[in-house]
């Protein structure tokens, strides 16, 4: 690539990013700071919150539930996936899949299922009295009494795969002779673990947490489902209905950004270069050791467990979507399919489905276009702002959902520069392909980059040597070898853009625009047999998000064989 055709593609994607990322998180902190009587700078809006004990509840619970998730994420995730790396037991290949299982189901939907199963009459009441060990006239109430602890226990089992990749993809990179020299020395395991391959896997697993812990400080569905108001992001999302006359929703969306952004730039800051350890390995290989007898099926007892107490959510919402009658008994007393045939009939569902393809569509086409022309400028060029490009594109990462939204939202109204993203009838088409596209680019562009740095640049050097343009360079030989990647990459941000939250709920406001997602919600609130409509279109989503899941490791394995050859 030829150095100002990089500066160009570098400066224009920057400036995009600029206008679609920078520029909305900035305007969120700048009206938390702004008086806008005189246009002068102040702090009382923060003070305001700090000070109001509602709020400050509110940003209070927010980090308990973000911390416990995140400490619940990590004794789960650690344990597998130091057990995984090591040992060998009776079904380990499909067990370690398993553990995936999470990924398949938005945990607002999960909690749906939860709340069938903790309910005053739910399934675990009717077990205990069927057991004697409650009275059928007092029956305990699970969902009050412990509703901080079912939102911790729905976020743990819904994030702890992100920490077990990030474990196990470090624990794959340490080089093992440096375990082998401690256990030479005498080093016990217990401690050869702490003093050595702790210390090594310590940036994954930190960077890991920081992730699980800005997804859980920010959660917006689970609280809501489970009804519960006190916490920060329902507080914004509850705020922004006189969000032109009211300042403080801004103010309480710049604090929980800070914090964020303060946890995401302190993983950077204590371990951005910490791969002393990690580095590739040398041809020595460790393999895991087999365990038979008592030993290896306690060890496939565990990872059963994880497993069915993590699909513990879905089978909730499976049988909600397909019970007839469900009430003070274990499982439904009547079965019937016609929920699922309904919720795809629904005069609010079928026109979401068509609205979230539509959003998604177009939201991956353009984190498509803007993460190729990243990784192109990231991996193909030696420009010194190529690092910063790189920090930026996966920034949103560490920005929380609901300050993207918040951005767009304020600057779509009237007399605001976004207002011409706004469509005819206030239709968020541009607004919510755009948010999404920004929230996803870091997979689109990840996945790019993988494929760019595995495909020889001498191929394309040998083309251009032939009299090939740049362009037909590009389709005729890089395109071919990273299609896989780029396909993968566009799975996922298609998937979990359909999937998405935040957005929706604060962007979406009229019910012809509903996407998928707030349509759910709608129907959980909705009188007769909305929740199990809202059920059965959980297990619609569950259906598709695993459908892609499934095409993106199958893609995965097709440009592991491309990359091979």
């Amino acid at each position: 690539m030829k150095r100002h055709t990089a500066w160009i593609l570098c400066a224009t994607l920057g400036l995009l990013l600029a206008v679609g990322f920078l520029y909305p998180a900035i305007s969120v902190l700048k009206e938390a700071f702004i008086d806008p009587r005189d246009g002068s700078f102040t702090l009382s809006f923060l003070l305001t919150v700090l000070r109001d004990p509602l709020y400050r509840e509110g940003l209070s619970n927010a980090l308990l539930l973000g911390a416990a998730s995140t400490l619940g994420a990590a004794l789960l995730a650690l344990p597998l996936a130091l057990l995984n790396h090591r040992f060998t037991f009776p079904g380990r290949g499909f067990l370690s899949l398993a553990l995936l299982v999470p990924m398949i189901l938005p945990p607002f939907v999960g909690a749906v299922g939860i709340k069938c199963i903790l309910g005053t009459e739910g399934s675990l009441n009717a077990l205990l009295m069927a057991l004697g060990c409650m009275d059928r006239a007092h029956p305990y109430d699970w969902m009050a009494e412990h509703r901080q602890m079912g939102i911790v226990a729905m976020n743990a089992l819904h994030l702890y795969p992100i920490l077990y990749l990030n474990v196990a993809a470090a624990l794959a990179q340490v080089n093992p002779a440096l375990e082998q020299a401690a256990a030479n020395l005498g080093c016990p395991p217990w401690r050869r673990f702490f003093r050595v391959t702790l210390p090594l896997i310590m940036p994954s697993l930190f960077a890991g947490s920081a992730l699980v812990f800005i997804w859980a400080f920010t959660e917006l569905g689970v609280p809501l489902v489970f009804d519960f108001p006190r916490v920060a992001p329902v507080q914004i999302l509850d705020g922004i209905k006189n969000l032109d006359r009211n300042p403080l929703p801004y103010a309480l969306t710049t604090l929980v950004l800070l914090i964020a952004g303060g946890i995401f730039l302190a993983s950077k800051l204590a371990f951005g270069s910490g791969n002393s350890g990690a580095t590739p390995k040398p041809n020595l290989r460790s393999e895991p050791q087999a365990l038979g007898g008592w030993m290896g099926w306690t060890c496939s007892a565990l990872f059963s467990g994880v497993a069915a107490l993590a699909c513990l959510p879905h089978l909730g919402v499976i049988l909600l979507s397909v019970s007839g009658f469900w009430h003070q008994t274990v499982l439904p007393t009547e079965f019937t399919s016609a929920y699922w045939q309904q919720a795809l009939g629904s005069a609010l569902v079928v026109p979401s489905i068509q609205n979230s393809l539509a959003y998604a569509g177009f939201a991956t086409c353009l984190a498509l276009a803007l993460g190729i022309v990243a990784a192109w400028v990231i991996t193909r060029s030696d420009l010194a702002a190529r690092h910063l490009l790189d920090t930026l594109t996966m920034l949103p990462l560490a920005v929380p959902g609901l300050v993207l939204a918040l951005g767009y939202l304020s600057l779509s109204q009237e007399g605001k520069p976004f207002a011409l993203l706004v469509g005819a009838g206030g239709s968020p088409f541009l607004l919510l392909g755009i948010a999404y596209a920004i929230r996803r680019l870091p997979y689109v562009t990840r996945a790019a980059c993988a494929g760019l740095q595995q495909c020889d640049p001498t191929l394309e050097m040998a083309a251009r040597s032939m009299g090939a343009s740049f362009w037909s360079t590009w389709r005729r030989v890089t395109l071919p070898l990273v299609a896989a990647h780029l396909a993968a990459g566009a799975v996922l941000a298609f998937a979990f853009s359909m999937l998405e939250v935040s957005d929706s709920l604060i962007l979406a406001q009229r019910a012809e625009h509903f996407p998928i997602t707030k349509a759910t919600f709608a129907l959980m609130s909705a009188l007769g047999d909305g929740q199990q409509l809202a059920a059965a279109l959980g297990v619609w989503s569950m259906a598709f998000l695993s459908a892609s899941l499934i095409g993106a490791a199958l893609l995965g394995g097709r440009r592991s064989g491309l990359a091979g050859g």
